[in-house]
């Protein structure tokens, strides 16, 4: 990783082949516009300092773009290098005119693995602007929101749109560790049944991976967020702190969801390896129980296969049905034995 110190130049990190362009809703409570363009030259003629401006920038491929609508809003160079860098942890940091944010959007795949989309969302007095690496409509609900007027949007200040914006973030990860431990509600079911021995340690690895993910992502947002929810900023107005409260509340029922899934795993991975334990306890108890029947069958087939002249049994004309009844008689009351001790 290069020191972003010693670097002039925006450099994008990721590989992601959406071309940047824009949407601007602009809206107050009389009336709603949108506007699209590729770039912010292209739209800027609909923001309106009056309006409350939500802006969506997707696509993170032409850096100019980016580094022009920037730079129309004051966003430091370091931001900027911020925005562009994928692989940036999850933060939020607040400035005197605005209120920068990195985040992950978490969208799980059909096959139950997940993707986590880069995110950044800057808030100012006047305006909200999301940045997303792809072309995507997760915001899409919170448009259709302000178009058909929910909750009277369209009559509160920026940071309630700021509020919604991270409360479908944040219901996005309760709606997966929600999955995520009903799946692994599942796979203990399966464990403690009698067909427990179908469950492999791949699925329970793949489950602790999805936890090592989520953590790695809600923790330094949940630590950041306090900052904010507890801070004095200016651009968080008192009469919306309910609504950041409930924002709040959901990163804490998934943080606490995410810790009870890790008591979880490590349970079932302790259950996995018992099962396993007992699994060849089992075999070991049937090989020894084996081993034991054949033992004195074993004594006696070497006694009578001894090269000896004097064995009266050899001229006896029932000897060998008698050897064979010898053994069989010995193995089936060793067997009854085990059976009465309850070691089979």
């Amino acid at each position: 990783m290069k020191n972003n110190l010693l670097s002039e130049k925006l450099i994008y990190t990721g590989n992601n082949s959406t071309s940047t362009h824009f949407h601007l809703c602009s809206y107050n409570k009389d009336s709603i516009n949108h506007k699209e363009g590729n770039s912010w030259s292209e739209i800027k003629d609909e923001f309106k300092k009056d309006r409350i401006n939500f802006i969506q920038v997707h696509g993170l491929k032409n850096i100019d773009a980016i580094s022009e609508i920037c730079n129309e809003f004051c966003i430091s160079f370091l931001i900027q290098q911020d925005i562009i860098n994928v692989n940036h942890p999850p933060k939020i940091e607040q400035y005197d005119n605005y209120i920068f944010i990195v985040s992950k959007i978490a969208k799980e795949d059909g096959d139950g693995s997940l993707t986590f989309i880069h995110a950044c969302i800057i808030h100012g007095e006047n305006f909200l602007m999301t940045i997303t690496e792809n072309d995507n409509n997760y915001f899409g609900d919170v448009i259709s929101a302000i178009d058909k007027n929910i909750f009277k949007i369209t009559q509160r200040t920026s940071d309630y749109l700021l509020s919604v914006i991270l409360n479908s973030i944040i219901t996005g990860y309760v709606s997966i560790v929600n999955n995520m431990n009903d799946g692994l509600d599942d796979l203990e079911e399966r464990l403690l049944s009698l067909d427990g021995n179908s469950v492999n340690i791949g699925e329970i690895q793949t489950y602790r991976r999805k936890y090592q993910y989520l953590k790695k992502t809600i923790m330094p947002f949940k630590e950041h967020f306090g900052k904010l929810y507890f801070g004095e900023s200016t651009l968080l107005h008192k009469v919306n702190k309910i609504f950041f409260n409930d924002v709040n509340d959901h990163i804490q029922l998934v943080v606490q969801m995410i810790e009870t899934s890790h008591d979880t795993i490590s349970s079932l991975i302790d259950l996995y390896i018992s099962n396993n334990d007992l699994k060849m306890n089992n075999i070991m108890k049937r090989l020894t129980i084996v081993s034991t029947i054949f033992i004195p069958l074993t004594f006696l087939a070497g006694i009578w296969g001894m090269n000896f002249n004097n064995m009266p049994e050899l001229n006896w004309k029932y000897g060998y049905l008698m050897a064979w009844g010898l053994m069989i008689v010995i193995g089936i009351i060793i067997y009854i034995f085990f059976k009465r001790k309850r070691w089979y």
